[in-house]
């Protein structure tokens, strides 16, 4: 510091004696100077010193001391250069009060004049202080309207606030749960880093706690008495730490602090800290509004991507897994599952997703006990949410836990008013979203909604299934009924009547042995007619030989030439060959009715455990799916075993018919598709 600056710094009182002694000495040095000083130049050069002295006087020390220093030469000057000079001796009691009062004046002017340079000085300070501070200001508010990055924009707040306030350092810090001190941001000085930390306990005495506390700007500029400090401010030395709170949205978001390691911060660095602070919490705010929208987005995306999965009629099972995967990337979980509750307090993970380097560990039943999102919602039926994982092992609670799970939320799954499971995230690093358990709740709706259209939809199956088997059990009974009942009657009054014939008509009597014949031809043409009619009951050659051989007879029966391709070795499953046998014949009907086609290719294989089944004719096309009841029926026969039908018929270009049919039981639970 410079000898002027610390000059000023003197107190009032001793600055006035050290003036006033300043002069007085002046005033005996150019009284024995110029009392020996007879030529007037060496006195002109000797002003000409002074003058200098007096400008270094005022510009290095002050102008309180130049005044009594310039007055005192001029005093001299006069009493002994210029005529009547007075003797060089003491003086006497009226010249002495004539110096000190010529004194005292000189030093009240020169103090009055200093405090104008110093309130001059201070106001060009303050001016410049000012400049600087709304430059910084302006630089980090151009930041936060660019909508920087968030570490970019908090590393930038401390950096320009350091260099501004000129303290040892600036640290940006956001609290978490009142409990705990989370690091954000931090600009130091060489060597005066304090002890770095990601999150760290908000105990002992601070100014962060402070801070917190009572919502206002706080300052500790004393350490060595404090007993116990906050782990964040060892390892240091600090005799000055101030801190002013970040506000967003009316909540004590987390706190600014600036600190010193040489002596006490200004007075009014709270003042200066609370500025940047605000902007702190505007970037915030704003940061926070364009991260809600863009969730926003996100979370409508992703909500319109399952909705139009469950509208598909997909399988709950990749239902699951899908809804699982959205939640967890939406939210940045580390972890997201779908919980199905089963009686006993027990449950099933149904739909499971891991982020990048977490792996859900438990996949058998696992018991809904302990602390945690499943169990909580299986006793209360209500959204919540969660910082604690705790059960004994073998439980779902107890899996989160060994994953290092930290945060949580979960939202009920309910089906027709029964709670039917849980959908749980959970992370192990940052915290969930806020309000994540209520947003959970929207997807959890979509699962219960895919659900109930799934338990529709095998409702539906099974009821269609117990139609088509109650049909063809009612076929093969008319069908056995007609073979065993009016087939063998008829043919035994056939033979009957022709042994009547034969005794009964004389010879001679041609005409009525004809009429005779006559009728027992009619009666084997109605036997055959019969014999047709329980074929297409019951299909004898399907039940005898399988599709081969069915498929076959049907080609050497149809109107138009068929092309036959069947590569399905043995015997499949009853109702397979029935729907595949009565697709083939229903189209070869159409075909020879309506399509004036010259052949049709009928193609038949199995491949990953399905049927594939195509019949394609060069007929005339524009047949449609609902134009008549017998395809109708095909359909409602086929999507009853889980398989598909879809016809393409464009005007002039032939028809084809296509049915998929799965070869176990298993495919007669899916999803039906429609006729394309």
């Amino acid at each position: 510091m410079a000898p002027w600056e610390r000059a000023r710094w003197l107190p009032l009182g001793a600055e006035i004696v050290l003036a006033f002694m300043t002069g007085a000495g002046t005033f005996v040095l150019g009284a024995v100077v110029l009392a020996s000083i007879d030529s007037d130049v060496v006195a002109a050069l000797l002003g000409a010193v002074c003058l200098v002295a007096l400008t270094a006087i005022a510009r290095f020390t002050s102008v309180a001391y130049a005044v009594p220093v310039g007055m005192a030469g001029m005093l001299a000057f006069d009493w002994f250069y210029l005529p009547p000079t007075h003797p060089l001796e003491f003086p006497d009691t009226a010249n002495l009060v004539d110096l000190i009062v010529y004194l005292v004046v000189a030093v009240f002017l020169g103090e009055i004049a200093a405090h104008a340079a110093r309130r001059a000085l201070a106001a060009e300070r303050a001016h410049a202080d000012i400049a600087d501070e709304q430059a910084a200001l302006r630089r980090v508010a151009t930041l936060v309207a660019k909508g920087a990055p968030a570490d970019e924009l908090f590393a930038a707040v401390a950096a320009e606030a350091g260099n501004l306030l000129d303290v040892h350092g600036i640290r940006i810090a956001r609290f978490e749960d009142v409990t705990e001190l989370v690091h954000v941001a931090e600009w130091s000085k060489p060597g005066c880093a304090p002890t770095p930390y990601e999150r760290a306990k908000l105990e002992g005495t601070s100014v962060s706690g402070q801070v917190l506390s009572t919502g206002r700007a706080a300052r500790i500029d004393n350490y060595e008495d404090i007993a116990v400090r906050a782990p964040f401010a060892r390892g240091l030395d600090l005799k000055s730490v101030v801190g002013a709170p970040v506000v967003v949205e009316g909540r004590r978001w987390g706190v600014l602090i600036a600190w010193s390691v040489s002596g006490p911060l200004p007075a009014d660095t709270e003042g200066r800290l609370t500025g940047f602070s605000e902007l702190v919490g505007t970037a915030i705010a704003n940061a926070q509004a364009r991260m809600e929208l863009r969730n926003f987005a996100e979370e409508q995306a992703a909500l319109r991507r399952v909705a139009t999965l469950v509208a598909g009629g997909a399988d709950p099972a990749e239902t699951f897994g899908f809804v699982a995967a959205e939640v967890g990337q939406l939210f940045g979980a580390d972890l997201a599952v779908v919980f199905r509750y089963e009686p006993d307090r027990t449950g099933t993970v149904v739909g499971l997703w891991n982020g990048p380097g977490v792996e859900f560990p438990c996949t058998v039943r696992l018991g809904v006990t302990g602390v945690g999102p499943a169990a909580t919602v299986l006793e209360t039926g209500r959204p919540m949410r969660t910082d604690r994982f705790e059960g004994p092992e073998g439980s779902i609670s107890s899996c989160f836990a060994h994953l290092g799970a930290r945060s949580g939320a979960g939202a009920p799954i309910t089906v027709e008013g029964r709670l039917w499971g849980v959908m749980i995230a959970a992370s192990h690093a940052e915290p969930l979203p806020s309000g994540a358990e209520l947003r959970l709740a929207a997807f959890t709706e979509l699962v219960a909604t895919a659900l109930a259209d799934a338990d529709a939809q095998a409702a539906l199956t099974k009821s269609r299934a117990r139609i088509v088997t109650a049909a063809d059990t009612a076929r093969r009974r008319i069908e056995r009924d007609l073979h065993d009942g009016a087939q063998q009657r008829l043919v035994a009054l056939a033979l009957h009547l022709r042994g009547a014939v034969q005794q009964a008509v004389p010879p001679g009597a041609d005409h009525l042995t004809a009429e005779l014949d006559r009728v027992v031809a009619e009666l084997g043409e109605v036997l055959d007619d019969l014999r047709e009619l329980a074929r297409g009951l019951h299909p004898a050659a399907l039940a005898e030989g399988g599709l081969r051989p069915a498929l076959k007879m049907l080609a050497r029966r149809s109107a138009v030439p068929v092309s036959l391709d069947v590569r399905v070795e043995g015997r499949l499953l009853e109702p397979v060959e029935l729907a595949a046998y009565y697709a083939v014949s229903e189209a070869l009907t159409n075909t020879a009715k309506h399509a004036d086609a010259s052949g049709v290719d009928v193609r038949m294989e199995t491949d990953n455990g399905v049927l594939h089944l195509s019949v394609r004719d060069d007929g005339r096309g524009g047949a449609r799916a609902g134009g008549g009841s017998g395809l109708i029926g095909i359909k409602d026969r086929v999507e009853a075993l889980g398989g598909r039908l879809s016809l393409h018929s464009p005007p002039g270009a032939g028809t084809t018919l296509q049915v998929s049919l799965p070869l176990t039981p298993n495919g007669a639970g899916s999803s039906p598709q429609p006729v394309e």
